[in-house]
Protein backbone atom coordinates (compact mmCIF):
# COMPACT_ATOMS: atom_id res chain seq x y z
CA UNK A 1 0.00 0.00 0.00
CA UNK A 2 1.21 3.64 -0.76
CA UNK A 3 -0.25 6.91 -0.01
CA UNK A 4 0.32 9.55 -3.21
CA UNK A 5 -0.20 12.88 -2.13
CA UNK A 6 -0.64 16.14 -5.18
CA UNK A 7 2.61 18.00 -5.79
CA UNK A 8 0.71 21.51 -6.22
CA UNK A 9 4.15 22.74 -8.12
CA UNK A 10 3.74 19.99 -10.77
CA UNK A 11 -0.04 20.13 -10.99
CA UNK A 12 -2.90 22.53 -12.93
CA UNK A 13 -6.48 22.56 -12.21
CA UNK A 14 -8.47 24.15 -15.23
CA UNK A 15 -11.65 24.53 -16.14
CA UNK A 16 -13.67 25.49 -19.31
CA UNK A 17 -17.54 26.87 -19.60
CA UNK A 18 -18.82 28.32 -22.87
CA UNK A 19 -19.87 32.64 -22.41
CA UNK A 20 -23.05 32.98 -24.77
CA UNK A 21 -22.11 30.39 -26.65
CA UNK A 22 -19.37 32.03 -28.55
CA UNK A 23 -16.74 31.54 -26.85
CA UNK A 24 -15.08 29.89 -23.79
CA UNK A 25 -13.82 30.73 -20.52
CA UNK A 26 -10.91 29.44 -18.85
CA UNK A 27 -10.17 29.53 -15.06
CA UNK A 28 -8.30 27.36 -12.54
CA UNK A 29 -7.94 26.81 -9.24
CA UNK A 30 -4.43 27.76 -7.61
CA UNK A 31 -4.92 26.34 -3.97
CA UNK A 32 -6.01 22.79 -3.70
CA UNK A 33 -4.48 19.14 -2.01
CA UNK A 34 -5.19 15.93 -2.48
CA UNK A 35 -4.13 12.23 -2.22
CA UNK A 36 -4.58 9.35 -4.08
CA UNK A 37 -4.18 5.64 -1.81
CA UNK A 38 -3.19 2.57 -4.07
CA UNK A 39 -3.12 -1.12 -3.45
CA UNK A 40 -0.23 -1.75 -5.59
CA UNK A 41 2.81 0.83 -5.62
CA UNK A 42 2.90 0.14 -9.70
CA UNK A 43 -1.12 0.31 -10.51
CA UNK A 44 -3.84 2.65 -9.70
CA UNK A 45 -6.55 0.64 -10.08
CA UNK A 46 -8.73 0.30 -7.05
CA UNK A 47 -6.93 3.04 -5.35
CA UNK A 48 -8.81 5.69 -3.29
CA UNK A 49 -8.97 9.67 -4.21
CA UNK A 50 -9.16 12.72 -2.55
CA UNK A 51 -9.43 15.94 -3.62
CA UNK A 52 -10.18 19.65 -2.67
CA UNK A 53 -9.82 22.89 -4.14
CA UNK A 54 -10.49 26.35 -2.37
CA UNK A 55 -13.32 28.23 -4.45
CA UNK A 56 -11.33 31.48 -2.89
CA UNK A 57 -8.34 30.60 -5.13
CA UNK A 58 -10.56 30.65 -8.90
CA UNK A 59 -9.15 32.65 -11.33
CA UNK A 60 -10.65 33.67 -14.87
CA UNK A 61 -7.93 36.20 -14.98
CA UNK A 62 -10.24 38.56 -14.76
CA UNK A 63 -11.40 40.45 -11.37
CA UNK A 64 -14.34 41.06 -11.77
CA UNK A 65 -15.42 37.93 -13.09
CA UNK A 66 -13.63 35.99 -10.94
CA UNK A 67 -15.42 38.14 -7.62
CA UNK A 68 -18.89 37.33 -9.46
CA UNK A 69 -17.62 33.71 -9.41
CA UNK A 70 -17.67 33.46 -5.74
CA UNK A 71 -20.55 35.24 -4.72
CA UNK A 72 -24.20 34.02 -4.07
CA UNK A 73 -24.94 33.92 -7.85
CA UNK A 74 -22.28 31.27 -8.71
CA UNK A 75 -20.03 29.55 -5.69
CA UNK A 76 -20.92 31.15 -2.40
CA UNK A 77 -17.62 30.91 -1.58
CA UNK A 78 -18.56 32.41 2.20
CA UNK A 79 -21.10 29.81 3.18
CA UNK A 80 -19.19 26.75 0.76
CA UNK A 81 -15.42 27.31 0.74
CA UNK A 82 -14.26 24.09 -0.73
CA UNK A 83 -15.08 22.12 -3.47
CA UNK A 84 -14.42 18.09 -2.90
CA UNK A 85 -14.17 14.54 -4.53
CA UNK A 86 -14.03 11.37 -2.89
CA UNK A 87 -13.52 8.27 -5.51
CA UNK A 88 -16.08 5.42 -5.03
CA UNK A 89 -14.39 3.49 -7.97
CA UNK A 90 -10.67 3.59 -10.20
CA UNK A 91 -10.80 1.08 -12.77
CA UNK A 92 -8.30 0.35 -15.21
CA UNK A 93 -9.35 0.53 -18.88
CA UNK A 94 -6.26 -0.45 -20.74
CA UNK A 95 -2.48 0.09 -19.67
CA UNK A 96 -2.63 3.99 -19.79
CA UNK A 97 -6.15 5.00 -18.88
CA UNK A 98 -8.76 4.76 -16.04
CA UNK A 99 -12.25 5.78 -14.99
CA UNK A 100 -12.47 7.21 -12.18
CA UNK A 101 -16.08 7.43 -10.44
CA UNK A 102 -16.91 9.53 -7.38
CA UNK A 103 -18.85 12.15 -5.28
CA UNK A 104 -18.24 15.50 -6.18
CA UNK A 105 -19.39 18.07 -4.29
CA UNK A 106 -19.98 21.90 -4.84
CA UNK A 107 -21.98 24.57 -3.04
CA UNK A 108 -23.46 21.64 -0.74
CA UNK A 109 -24.73 19.60 -3.21
CA UNK A 110 -23.20 16.36 -4.32
CA UNK A 111 -23.65 14.21 -7.22
CA UNK A 112 -21.54 11.04 -8.52
CA UNK A 113 -19.60 11.98 -11.36
CA UNK A 114 -16.99 9.54 -13.48
CA UNK A 115 -14.05 11.06 -15.30
CA UNK A 116 -11.09 9.75 -17.54
CA UNK A 117 -7.34 10.01 -16.33
CA UNK A 118 -4.79 9.38 -18.67
CA UNK A 119 -2.01 7.47 -16.66
CA UNK A 120 1.49 9.42 -17.78
CA UNK A 121 3.71 6.97 -15.78
CA UNK A 122 5.68 6.86 -12.77
CA UNK A 123 9.48 8.29 -12.84
CA UNK A 124 12.02 9.51 -9.71
CA UNK A 125 12.91 13.09 -9.62
CA UNK A 126 16.49 14.50 -9.28
CA UNK A 127 15.87 14.64 -5.51
CA UNK A 128 14.72 10.77 -4.73
CA UNK A 129 10.94 11.02 -4.94
CA UNK A 130 8.94 8.93 -6.76
CA UNK A 131 5.93 10.59 -9.02
CA UNK A 132 3.08 9.78 -11.03
CA UNK A 133 1.51 11.50 -13.58
CA UNK A 134 -2.13 11.58 -14.67
CA UNK A 135 -4.36 13.86 -16.72
CA UNK A 136 -7.85 13.84 -15.98
CA UNK A 137 -10.84 15.48 -18.07
CA UNK A 138 -14.24 14.74 -18.09
CA UNK A 139 -17.37 17.06 -17.84
CA UNK A 140 -20.12 18.09 -15.16
CA UNK A 141 -23.57 19.74 -15.52
CA UNK A 142 -23.20 22.92 -13.39
CA UNK A 143 -26.70 22.97 -12.80
CA UNK A 144 -26.58 19.85 -11.27
CA UNK A 145 -24.68 21.75 -8.45
CA UNK A 146 -26.73 24.47 -8.10
CA UNK A 147 -24.95 27.38 -10.23
CA UNK A 148 -27.50 28.35 -11.84
CA UNK A 149 -27.29 32.36 -12.93
CA UNK A 150 -27.24 33.16 -16.77
CA UNK A 151 -28.22 29.76 -17.52
CA UNK A 152 -31.21 32.21 -19.67
CA UNK A 153 -30.76 36.01 -20.94
CA UNK A 154 -34.08 38.31 -20.61
CA UNK A 155 -33.42 37.65 -24.68
CA UNK A 156 -33.64 33.82 -24.99
CA UNK A 157 -30.02 33.50 -25.63
CA UNK A 158 -27.64 31.60 -22.18
CA UNK A 159 -24.88 33.71 -20.46
CA UNK A 160 -22.95 30.68 -19.27
CA UNK A 161 -23.35 27.10 -20.95
CA UNK A 162 -24.47 24.23 -18.59
CA UNK A 163 -21.96 22.26 -19.61
CA UNK A 164 -18.41 22.44 -17.89
CA UNK A 165 -15.47 20.73 -19.20
CA UNK A 166 -12.47 19.76 -16.48
CA UNK A 167 -8.87 19.65 -17.12
CA UNK A 168 -6.59 18.48 -14.71
CA UNK A 169 -3.03 17.80 -14.93
CA UNK A 170 -1.72 15.84 -11.73
CA UNK A 171 1.67 15.12 -10.50
CA UNK A 172 1.45 13.15 -6.85
CA UNK A 173 4.32 12.19 -4.64
CA UNK A 174 4.59 9.05 -3.63
CA UNK A 175 5.16 9.34 0.67
CA UNK A 176 7.49 7.85 2.55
Amino acid sequence: MATWIIDPTHSEVHFKVKHLMISTVTGTFGTYEGSVETANEEDFAGSKVSFSADIDSISTGQEQRDGHLKSGDFFDVENFPKLTFASTSMEKVDDDTYTVTGDLTIKGTTKQVTLKAEFGGIMGDFYGNTKAGFDISGKINRQDFGLTWGAVTEAGGVVVSDEVRLAFNIQVAKQA
